[in-house]
């Protein structure tokens, strides 16, 4: 059966971009791209059920928005550890972890989120960016510890983090039981849901241990299953994925 005719809504659409000191940070919108249905828009994930066709189109206009050429796009097979992976380069595998570290300009390290965090690392003057997907599972693992002490190995001295929008705990109601078992490790996780109920807050974690390997933070605010522009399992199930991305500039 030939492929049906697909419409290009336009390019890329950021939720959040800087760029400055050689660095550009972005967290992209649901906007734009080419995805239909449950994931309409700029879905950038492969995994999800997607048209594979639309989710190459979306991650080559995202590429084009960044200037550059779609082989410069890192992604991971994310697994709700603490793996990370040191790369110089586009692997021909995506690597099975969760935060993305490099010295290499010209690579955009990305993070595909639909609820977890997304936290982008970076310390201009040594020239090392990371990109950390964060949720329940990595926040107990301490997978976002592991990338600091990963950019460290590479020369990173100053470390400065974004941390991207997520589920805020208000509506992240999960079981007293596990609250606890996550309290245990992160007591800043520990939270109340808006009707009342045992709920966690991830980023409130992820922030407290950033700050406790001693970089400083810029939290973004939102919450990705209140804000439409965003997608959110929570929400809806079957949905796409946004991505939090970081990219060391070629100068």
């Amino acid at each position: 059966m030939p492929s049906r005719p697909r419409r290009v809504y336009g390019g890329a659409v950021f939720f959040w971009r800087r760029s400055g000191d050689g660095i550009l940070t972005a967290v992209t919108d649901r906007a734009g791209g080419v995805s239909d249905g449950a994931y309409a828009g700029l879905n950038l994930a492969a995994h999800v059920g997607d048209d594979p066709e639309a989710v190459a189109t979306n991650r080559a206009l995202l590429s084009a928005e960044l200037g550059i050429a779609p082989e410069r796009l890192v992604l991971m097979d994310q697994c709700h550890g603490a793996d990370v992976a040191v790369v110089e380069g586009r692997p021909d595998v995506a690597p099975a972890v969760d935060a993305l570290v490099t010295a290499t300009p010209g690579l955009a390290l990305v993070a595909l989120v639909a609820d977890c965090t997304p936290i982008l690392l970076a310390d201009p003057g040594a020239g090392v960016v990371a990109a950390v997907h964060a949720g329940r599972p990595g926040l107990v693992a301490g997978v976002v510890p592991r990338a600091v002490s990963a950019m460290r190995d590479l020369g990173a001295t100053t470390v400065t983090a974004v941390v991207g929008p997520s589920i805020c705990p208000r509506c992240y109601e999960v079981p007293a039981a596990l609250r606890d078992e996550v309290a245990a490790v992160s007591p800043e996780s520990r939270a109340v849901s808006w009707t009342g109920t045992p709920a966690l807050d991830v980023a409130a974690g992820v922030v407290a241990q950033l700050v406790g390997a001693g970089v400083a933070v810029e939290w973004l605010p939102g919450c990705a299953r209140q804000d439409a522009r965003l997608f959110s399992y929570r929400r809806d199930g079957a949905t796409g994925r946004y991505a939090g991305l970081v990219l060391r500039e070629v100068r």
